[in-house]
């Protein structure tokens, strides 16, 4: 007559606690979907179109984004407290048109620079101020936002504003060489180097911290003693910092300030963040994900050059599928949480 080992069961269940251990956290799952379905793209087009798999396509993304990924950084940080920000697009052509106009009357790109993160701060800053002590809704605070920068840009200029500076044209043409005889540019690692700033502080500082539990809940951040005052009015400082910086990189992409640039820019930023896998609601996100959104929205783009048949609004249909997918996917997970 054998007996039981009175360990095995407890053996089984760690063992069955370990092999549970391998499934990702709920909170990586929206981050995890935008990168399979990245993934899955490069894979469709790969089949379909010769080149497609070409290194080069992907460094492409980064190169033709790159404002859009900072942009999409901004935006991350203000709807992760629960808010929105509709004037980042305004703003980024408002800042083209500052650095346009500036250069053309003699100045130093370094301080055109500096005034263009400037006003963007101080634009974000009264936003902020307008939303927490005054109660505005966000939406109401950031369209006036809008309709404020926007006819600053046609009152600075009502024509396209070439930028002719030979230092900020030299710097926006050089490129970055790489290994194979693949190539990007400083505009990227720039908005790269962006991005790893603004995942440190989300996830390595109490500014970070307080940013998730505004997002929560935003009297109990303040029953734990968070500086939610300073952190909700900063995020929209942040959101105009990363649009003044997105208007840069857009000058150096484009070479020229504009009053109608970037019209519409903000609901591809808003659209990038949501894909990404950030919460509407505030919370939960990941900047990275909102990368990943920027890369998805690029590649759709991708996949309608490749084709060379297809209207380019077949991109706005294709982004209203995904972005209202994800929304109600959202949905679904926040109906499930206890």
């Amino acid at each position: 007559m054998t007996t039981a080992d009175p360990l095995a069961p407890a053996v089984a269940g760690s063992a069955w606690d370990r092999l549970r251990g391998f499934a990702p956290p709920s909170r990586f799952l929206p981050v995890i979907t935008t990168f399979a379905l990245l993934v899955g793209m490069f894979g469709a087009g790969a089949v379909r179109y010769p080149g497609f798999s070409d290194p080069q396509v992907v460094l492409n993304l980064f190169i033709d984004n790159s404002f859009l990924i900072v942009l999409a950084v901004g935006m991350t940080f203000v709807i992760l407290t629960g808010g929105i920000d509709l004037s980042v697009g305004s703003v980024v052509a408002l800042s083209t048109v500052v650095a346009a106009r500036t250069m053309e009357a003699g100045w130093p790109p370094l301080v055109s620079c500096v005034l263009v993160i400037l006003i963007g701060c101080t634009l974000g800053l009264l936003m902020g101020l307008a939303i927490h002590y005054f109660d505005v809704q966000p939406f109401i605070a950031t369209l006036a936002g809008l309709f404020f920068a926007r006819g600053l840009c046609f009152l600075l200029a009502g024509r396209p504003l070439p930028i002719h500076n030979k230092s900020f044209s030299g710097f926006a043409e050089a490129s970055i060489s790489l290994p194979g005889g693949y190539y990007t540019t400083w505009a990227v690692v720039i908005a790269l180097l962006i991005v790893a700033v603004a995942a440190f502080v989300l996830h390595r500082t109490l500014v970070g911290r307080t940013v998730y539990a505004i997002g929560g809940n935003e009297t109990s951040a303040l029953l734990m003693g968070l500086p939610v005052a300073r952190v909700k009015v900063g995020v929209y400082v942040v959101s105009g910092l990363c649009s003044a910086l997105a208007g840069l990189l857009f000058s150096l992409y484009m070479l020229s300030g504009y009053s109608l640039h970037a019209v519409g820019m903000e609901l591809d930023a808003i659209a990038a963040v949501v894909i990404g896998g950030t919460l509407l609601t505030g919370g939960r996100g990941f900047v990275v994900g909102s990368v990943l959104g920027v890369l998805v929205l690029g590649t759709i783009q991708t996949f309608i050059s490749f084709d060379g048949t297809l209207s380019s609004w077949w991109t706005k249909i294709a982004i209203g599928v995904l972005l209202l997918a994800f929304v109600v996917v959202q949905r679904l997970v926040v109906r499930r949480q206890p």
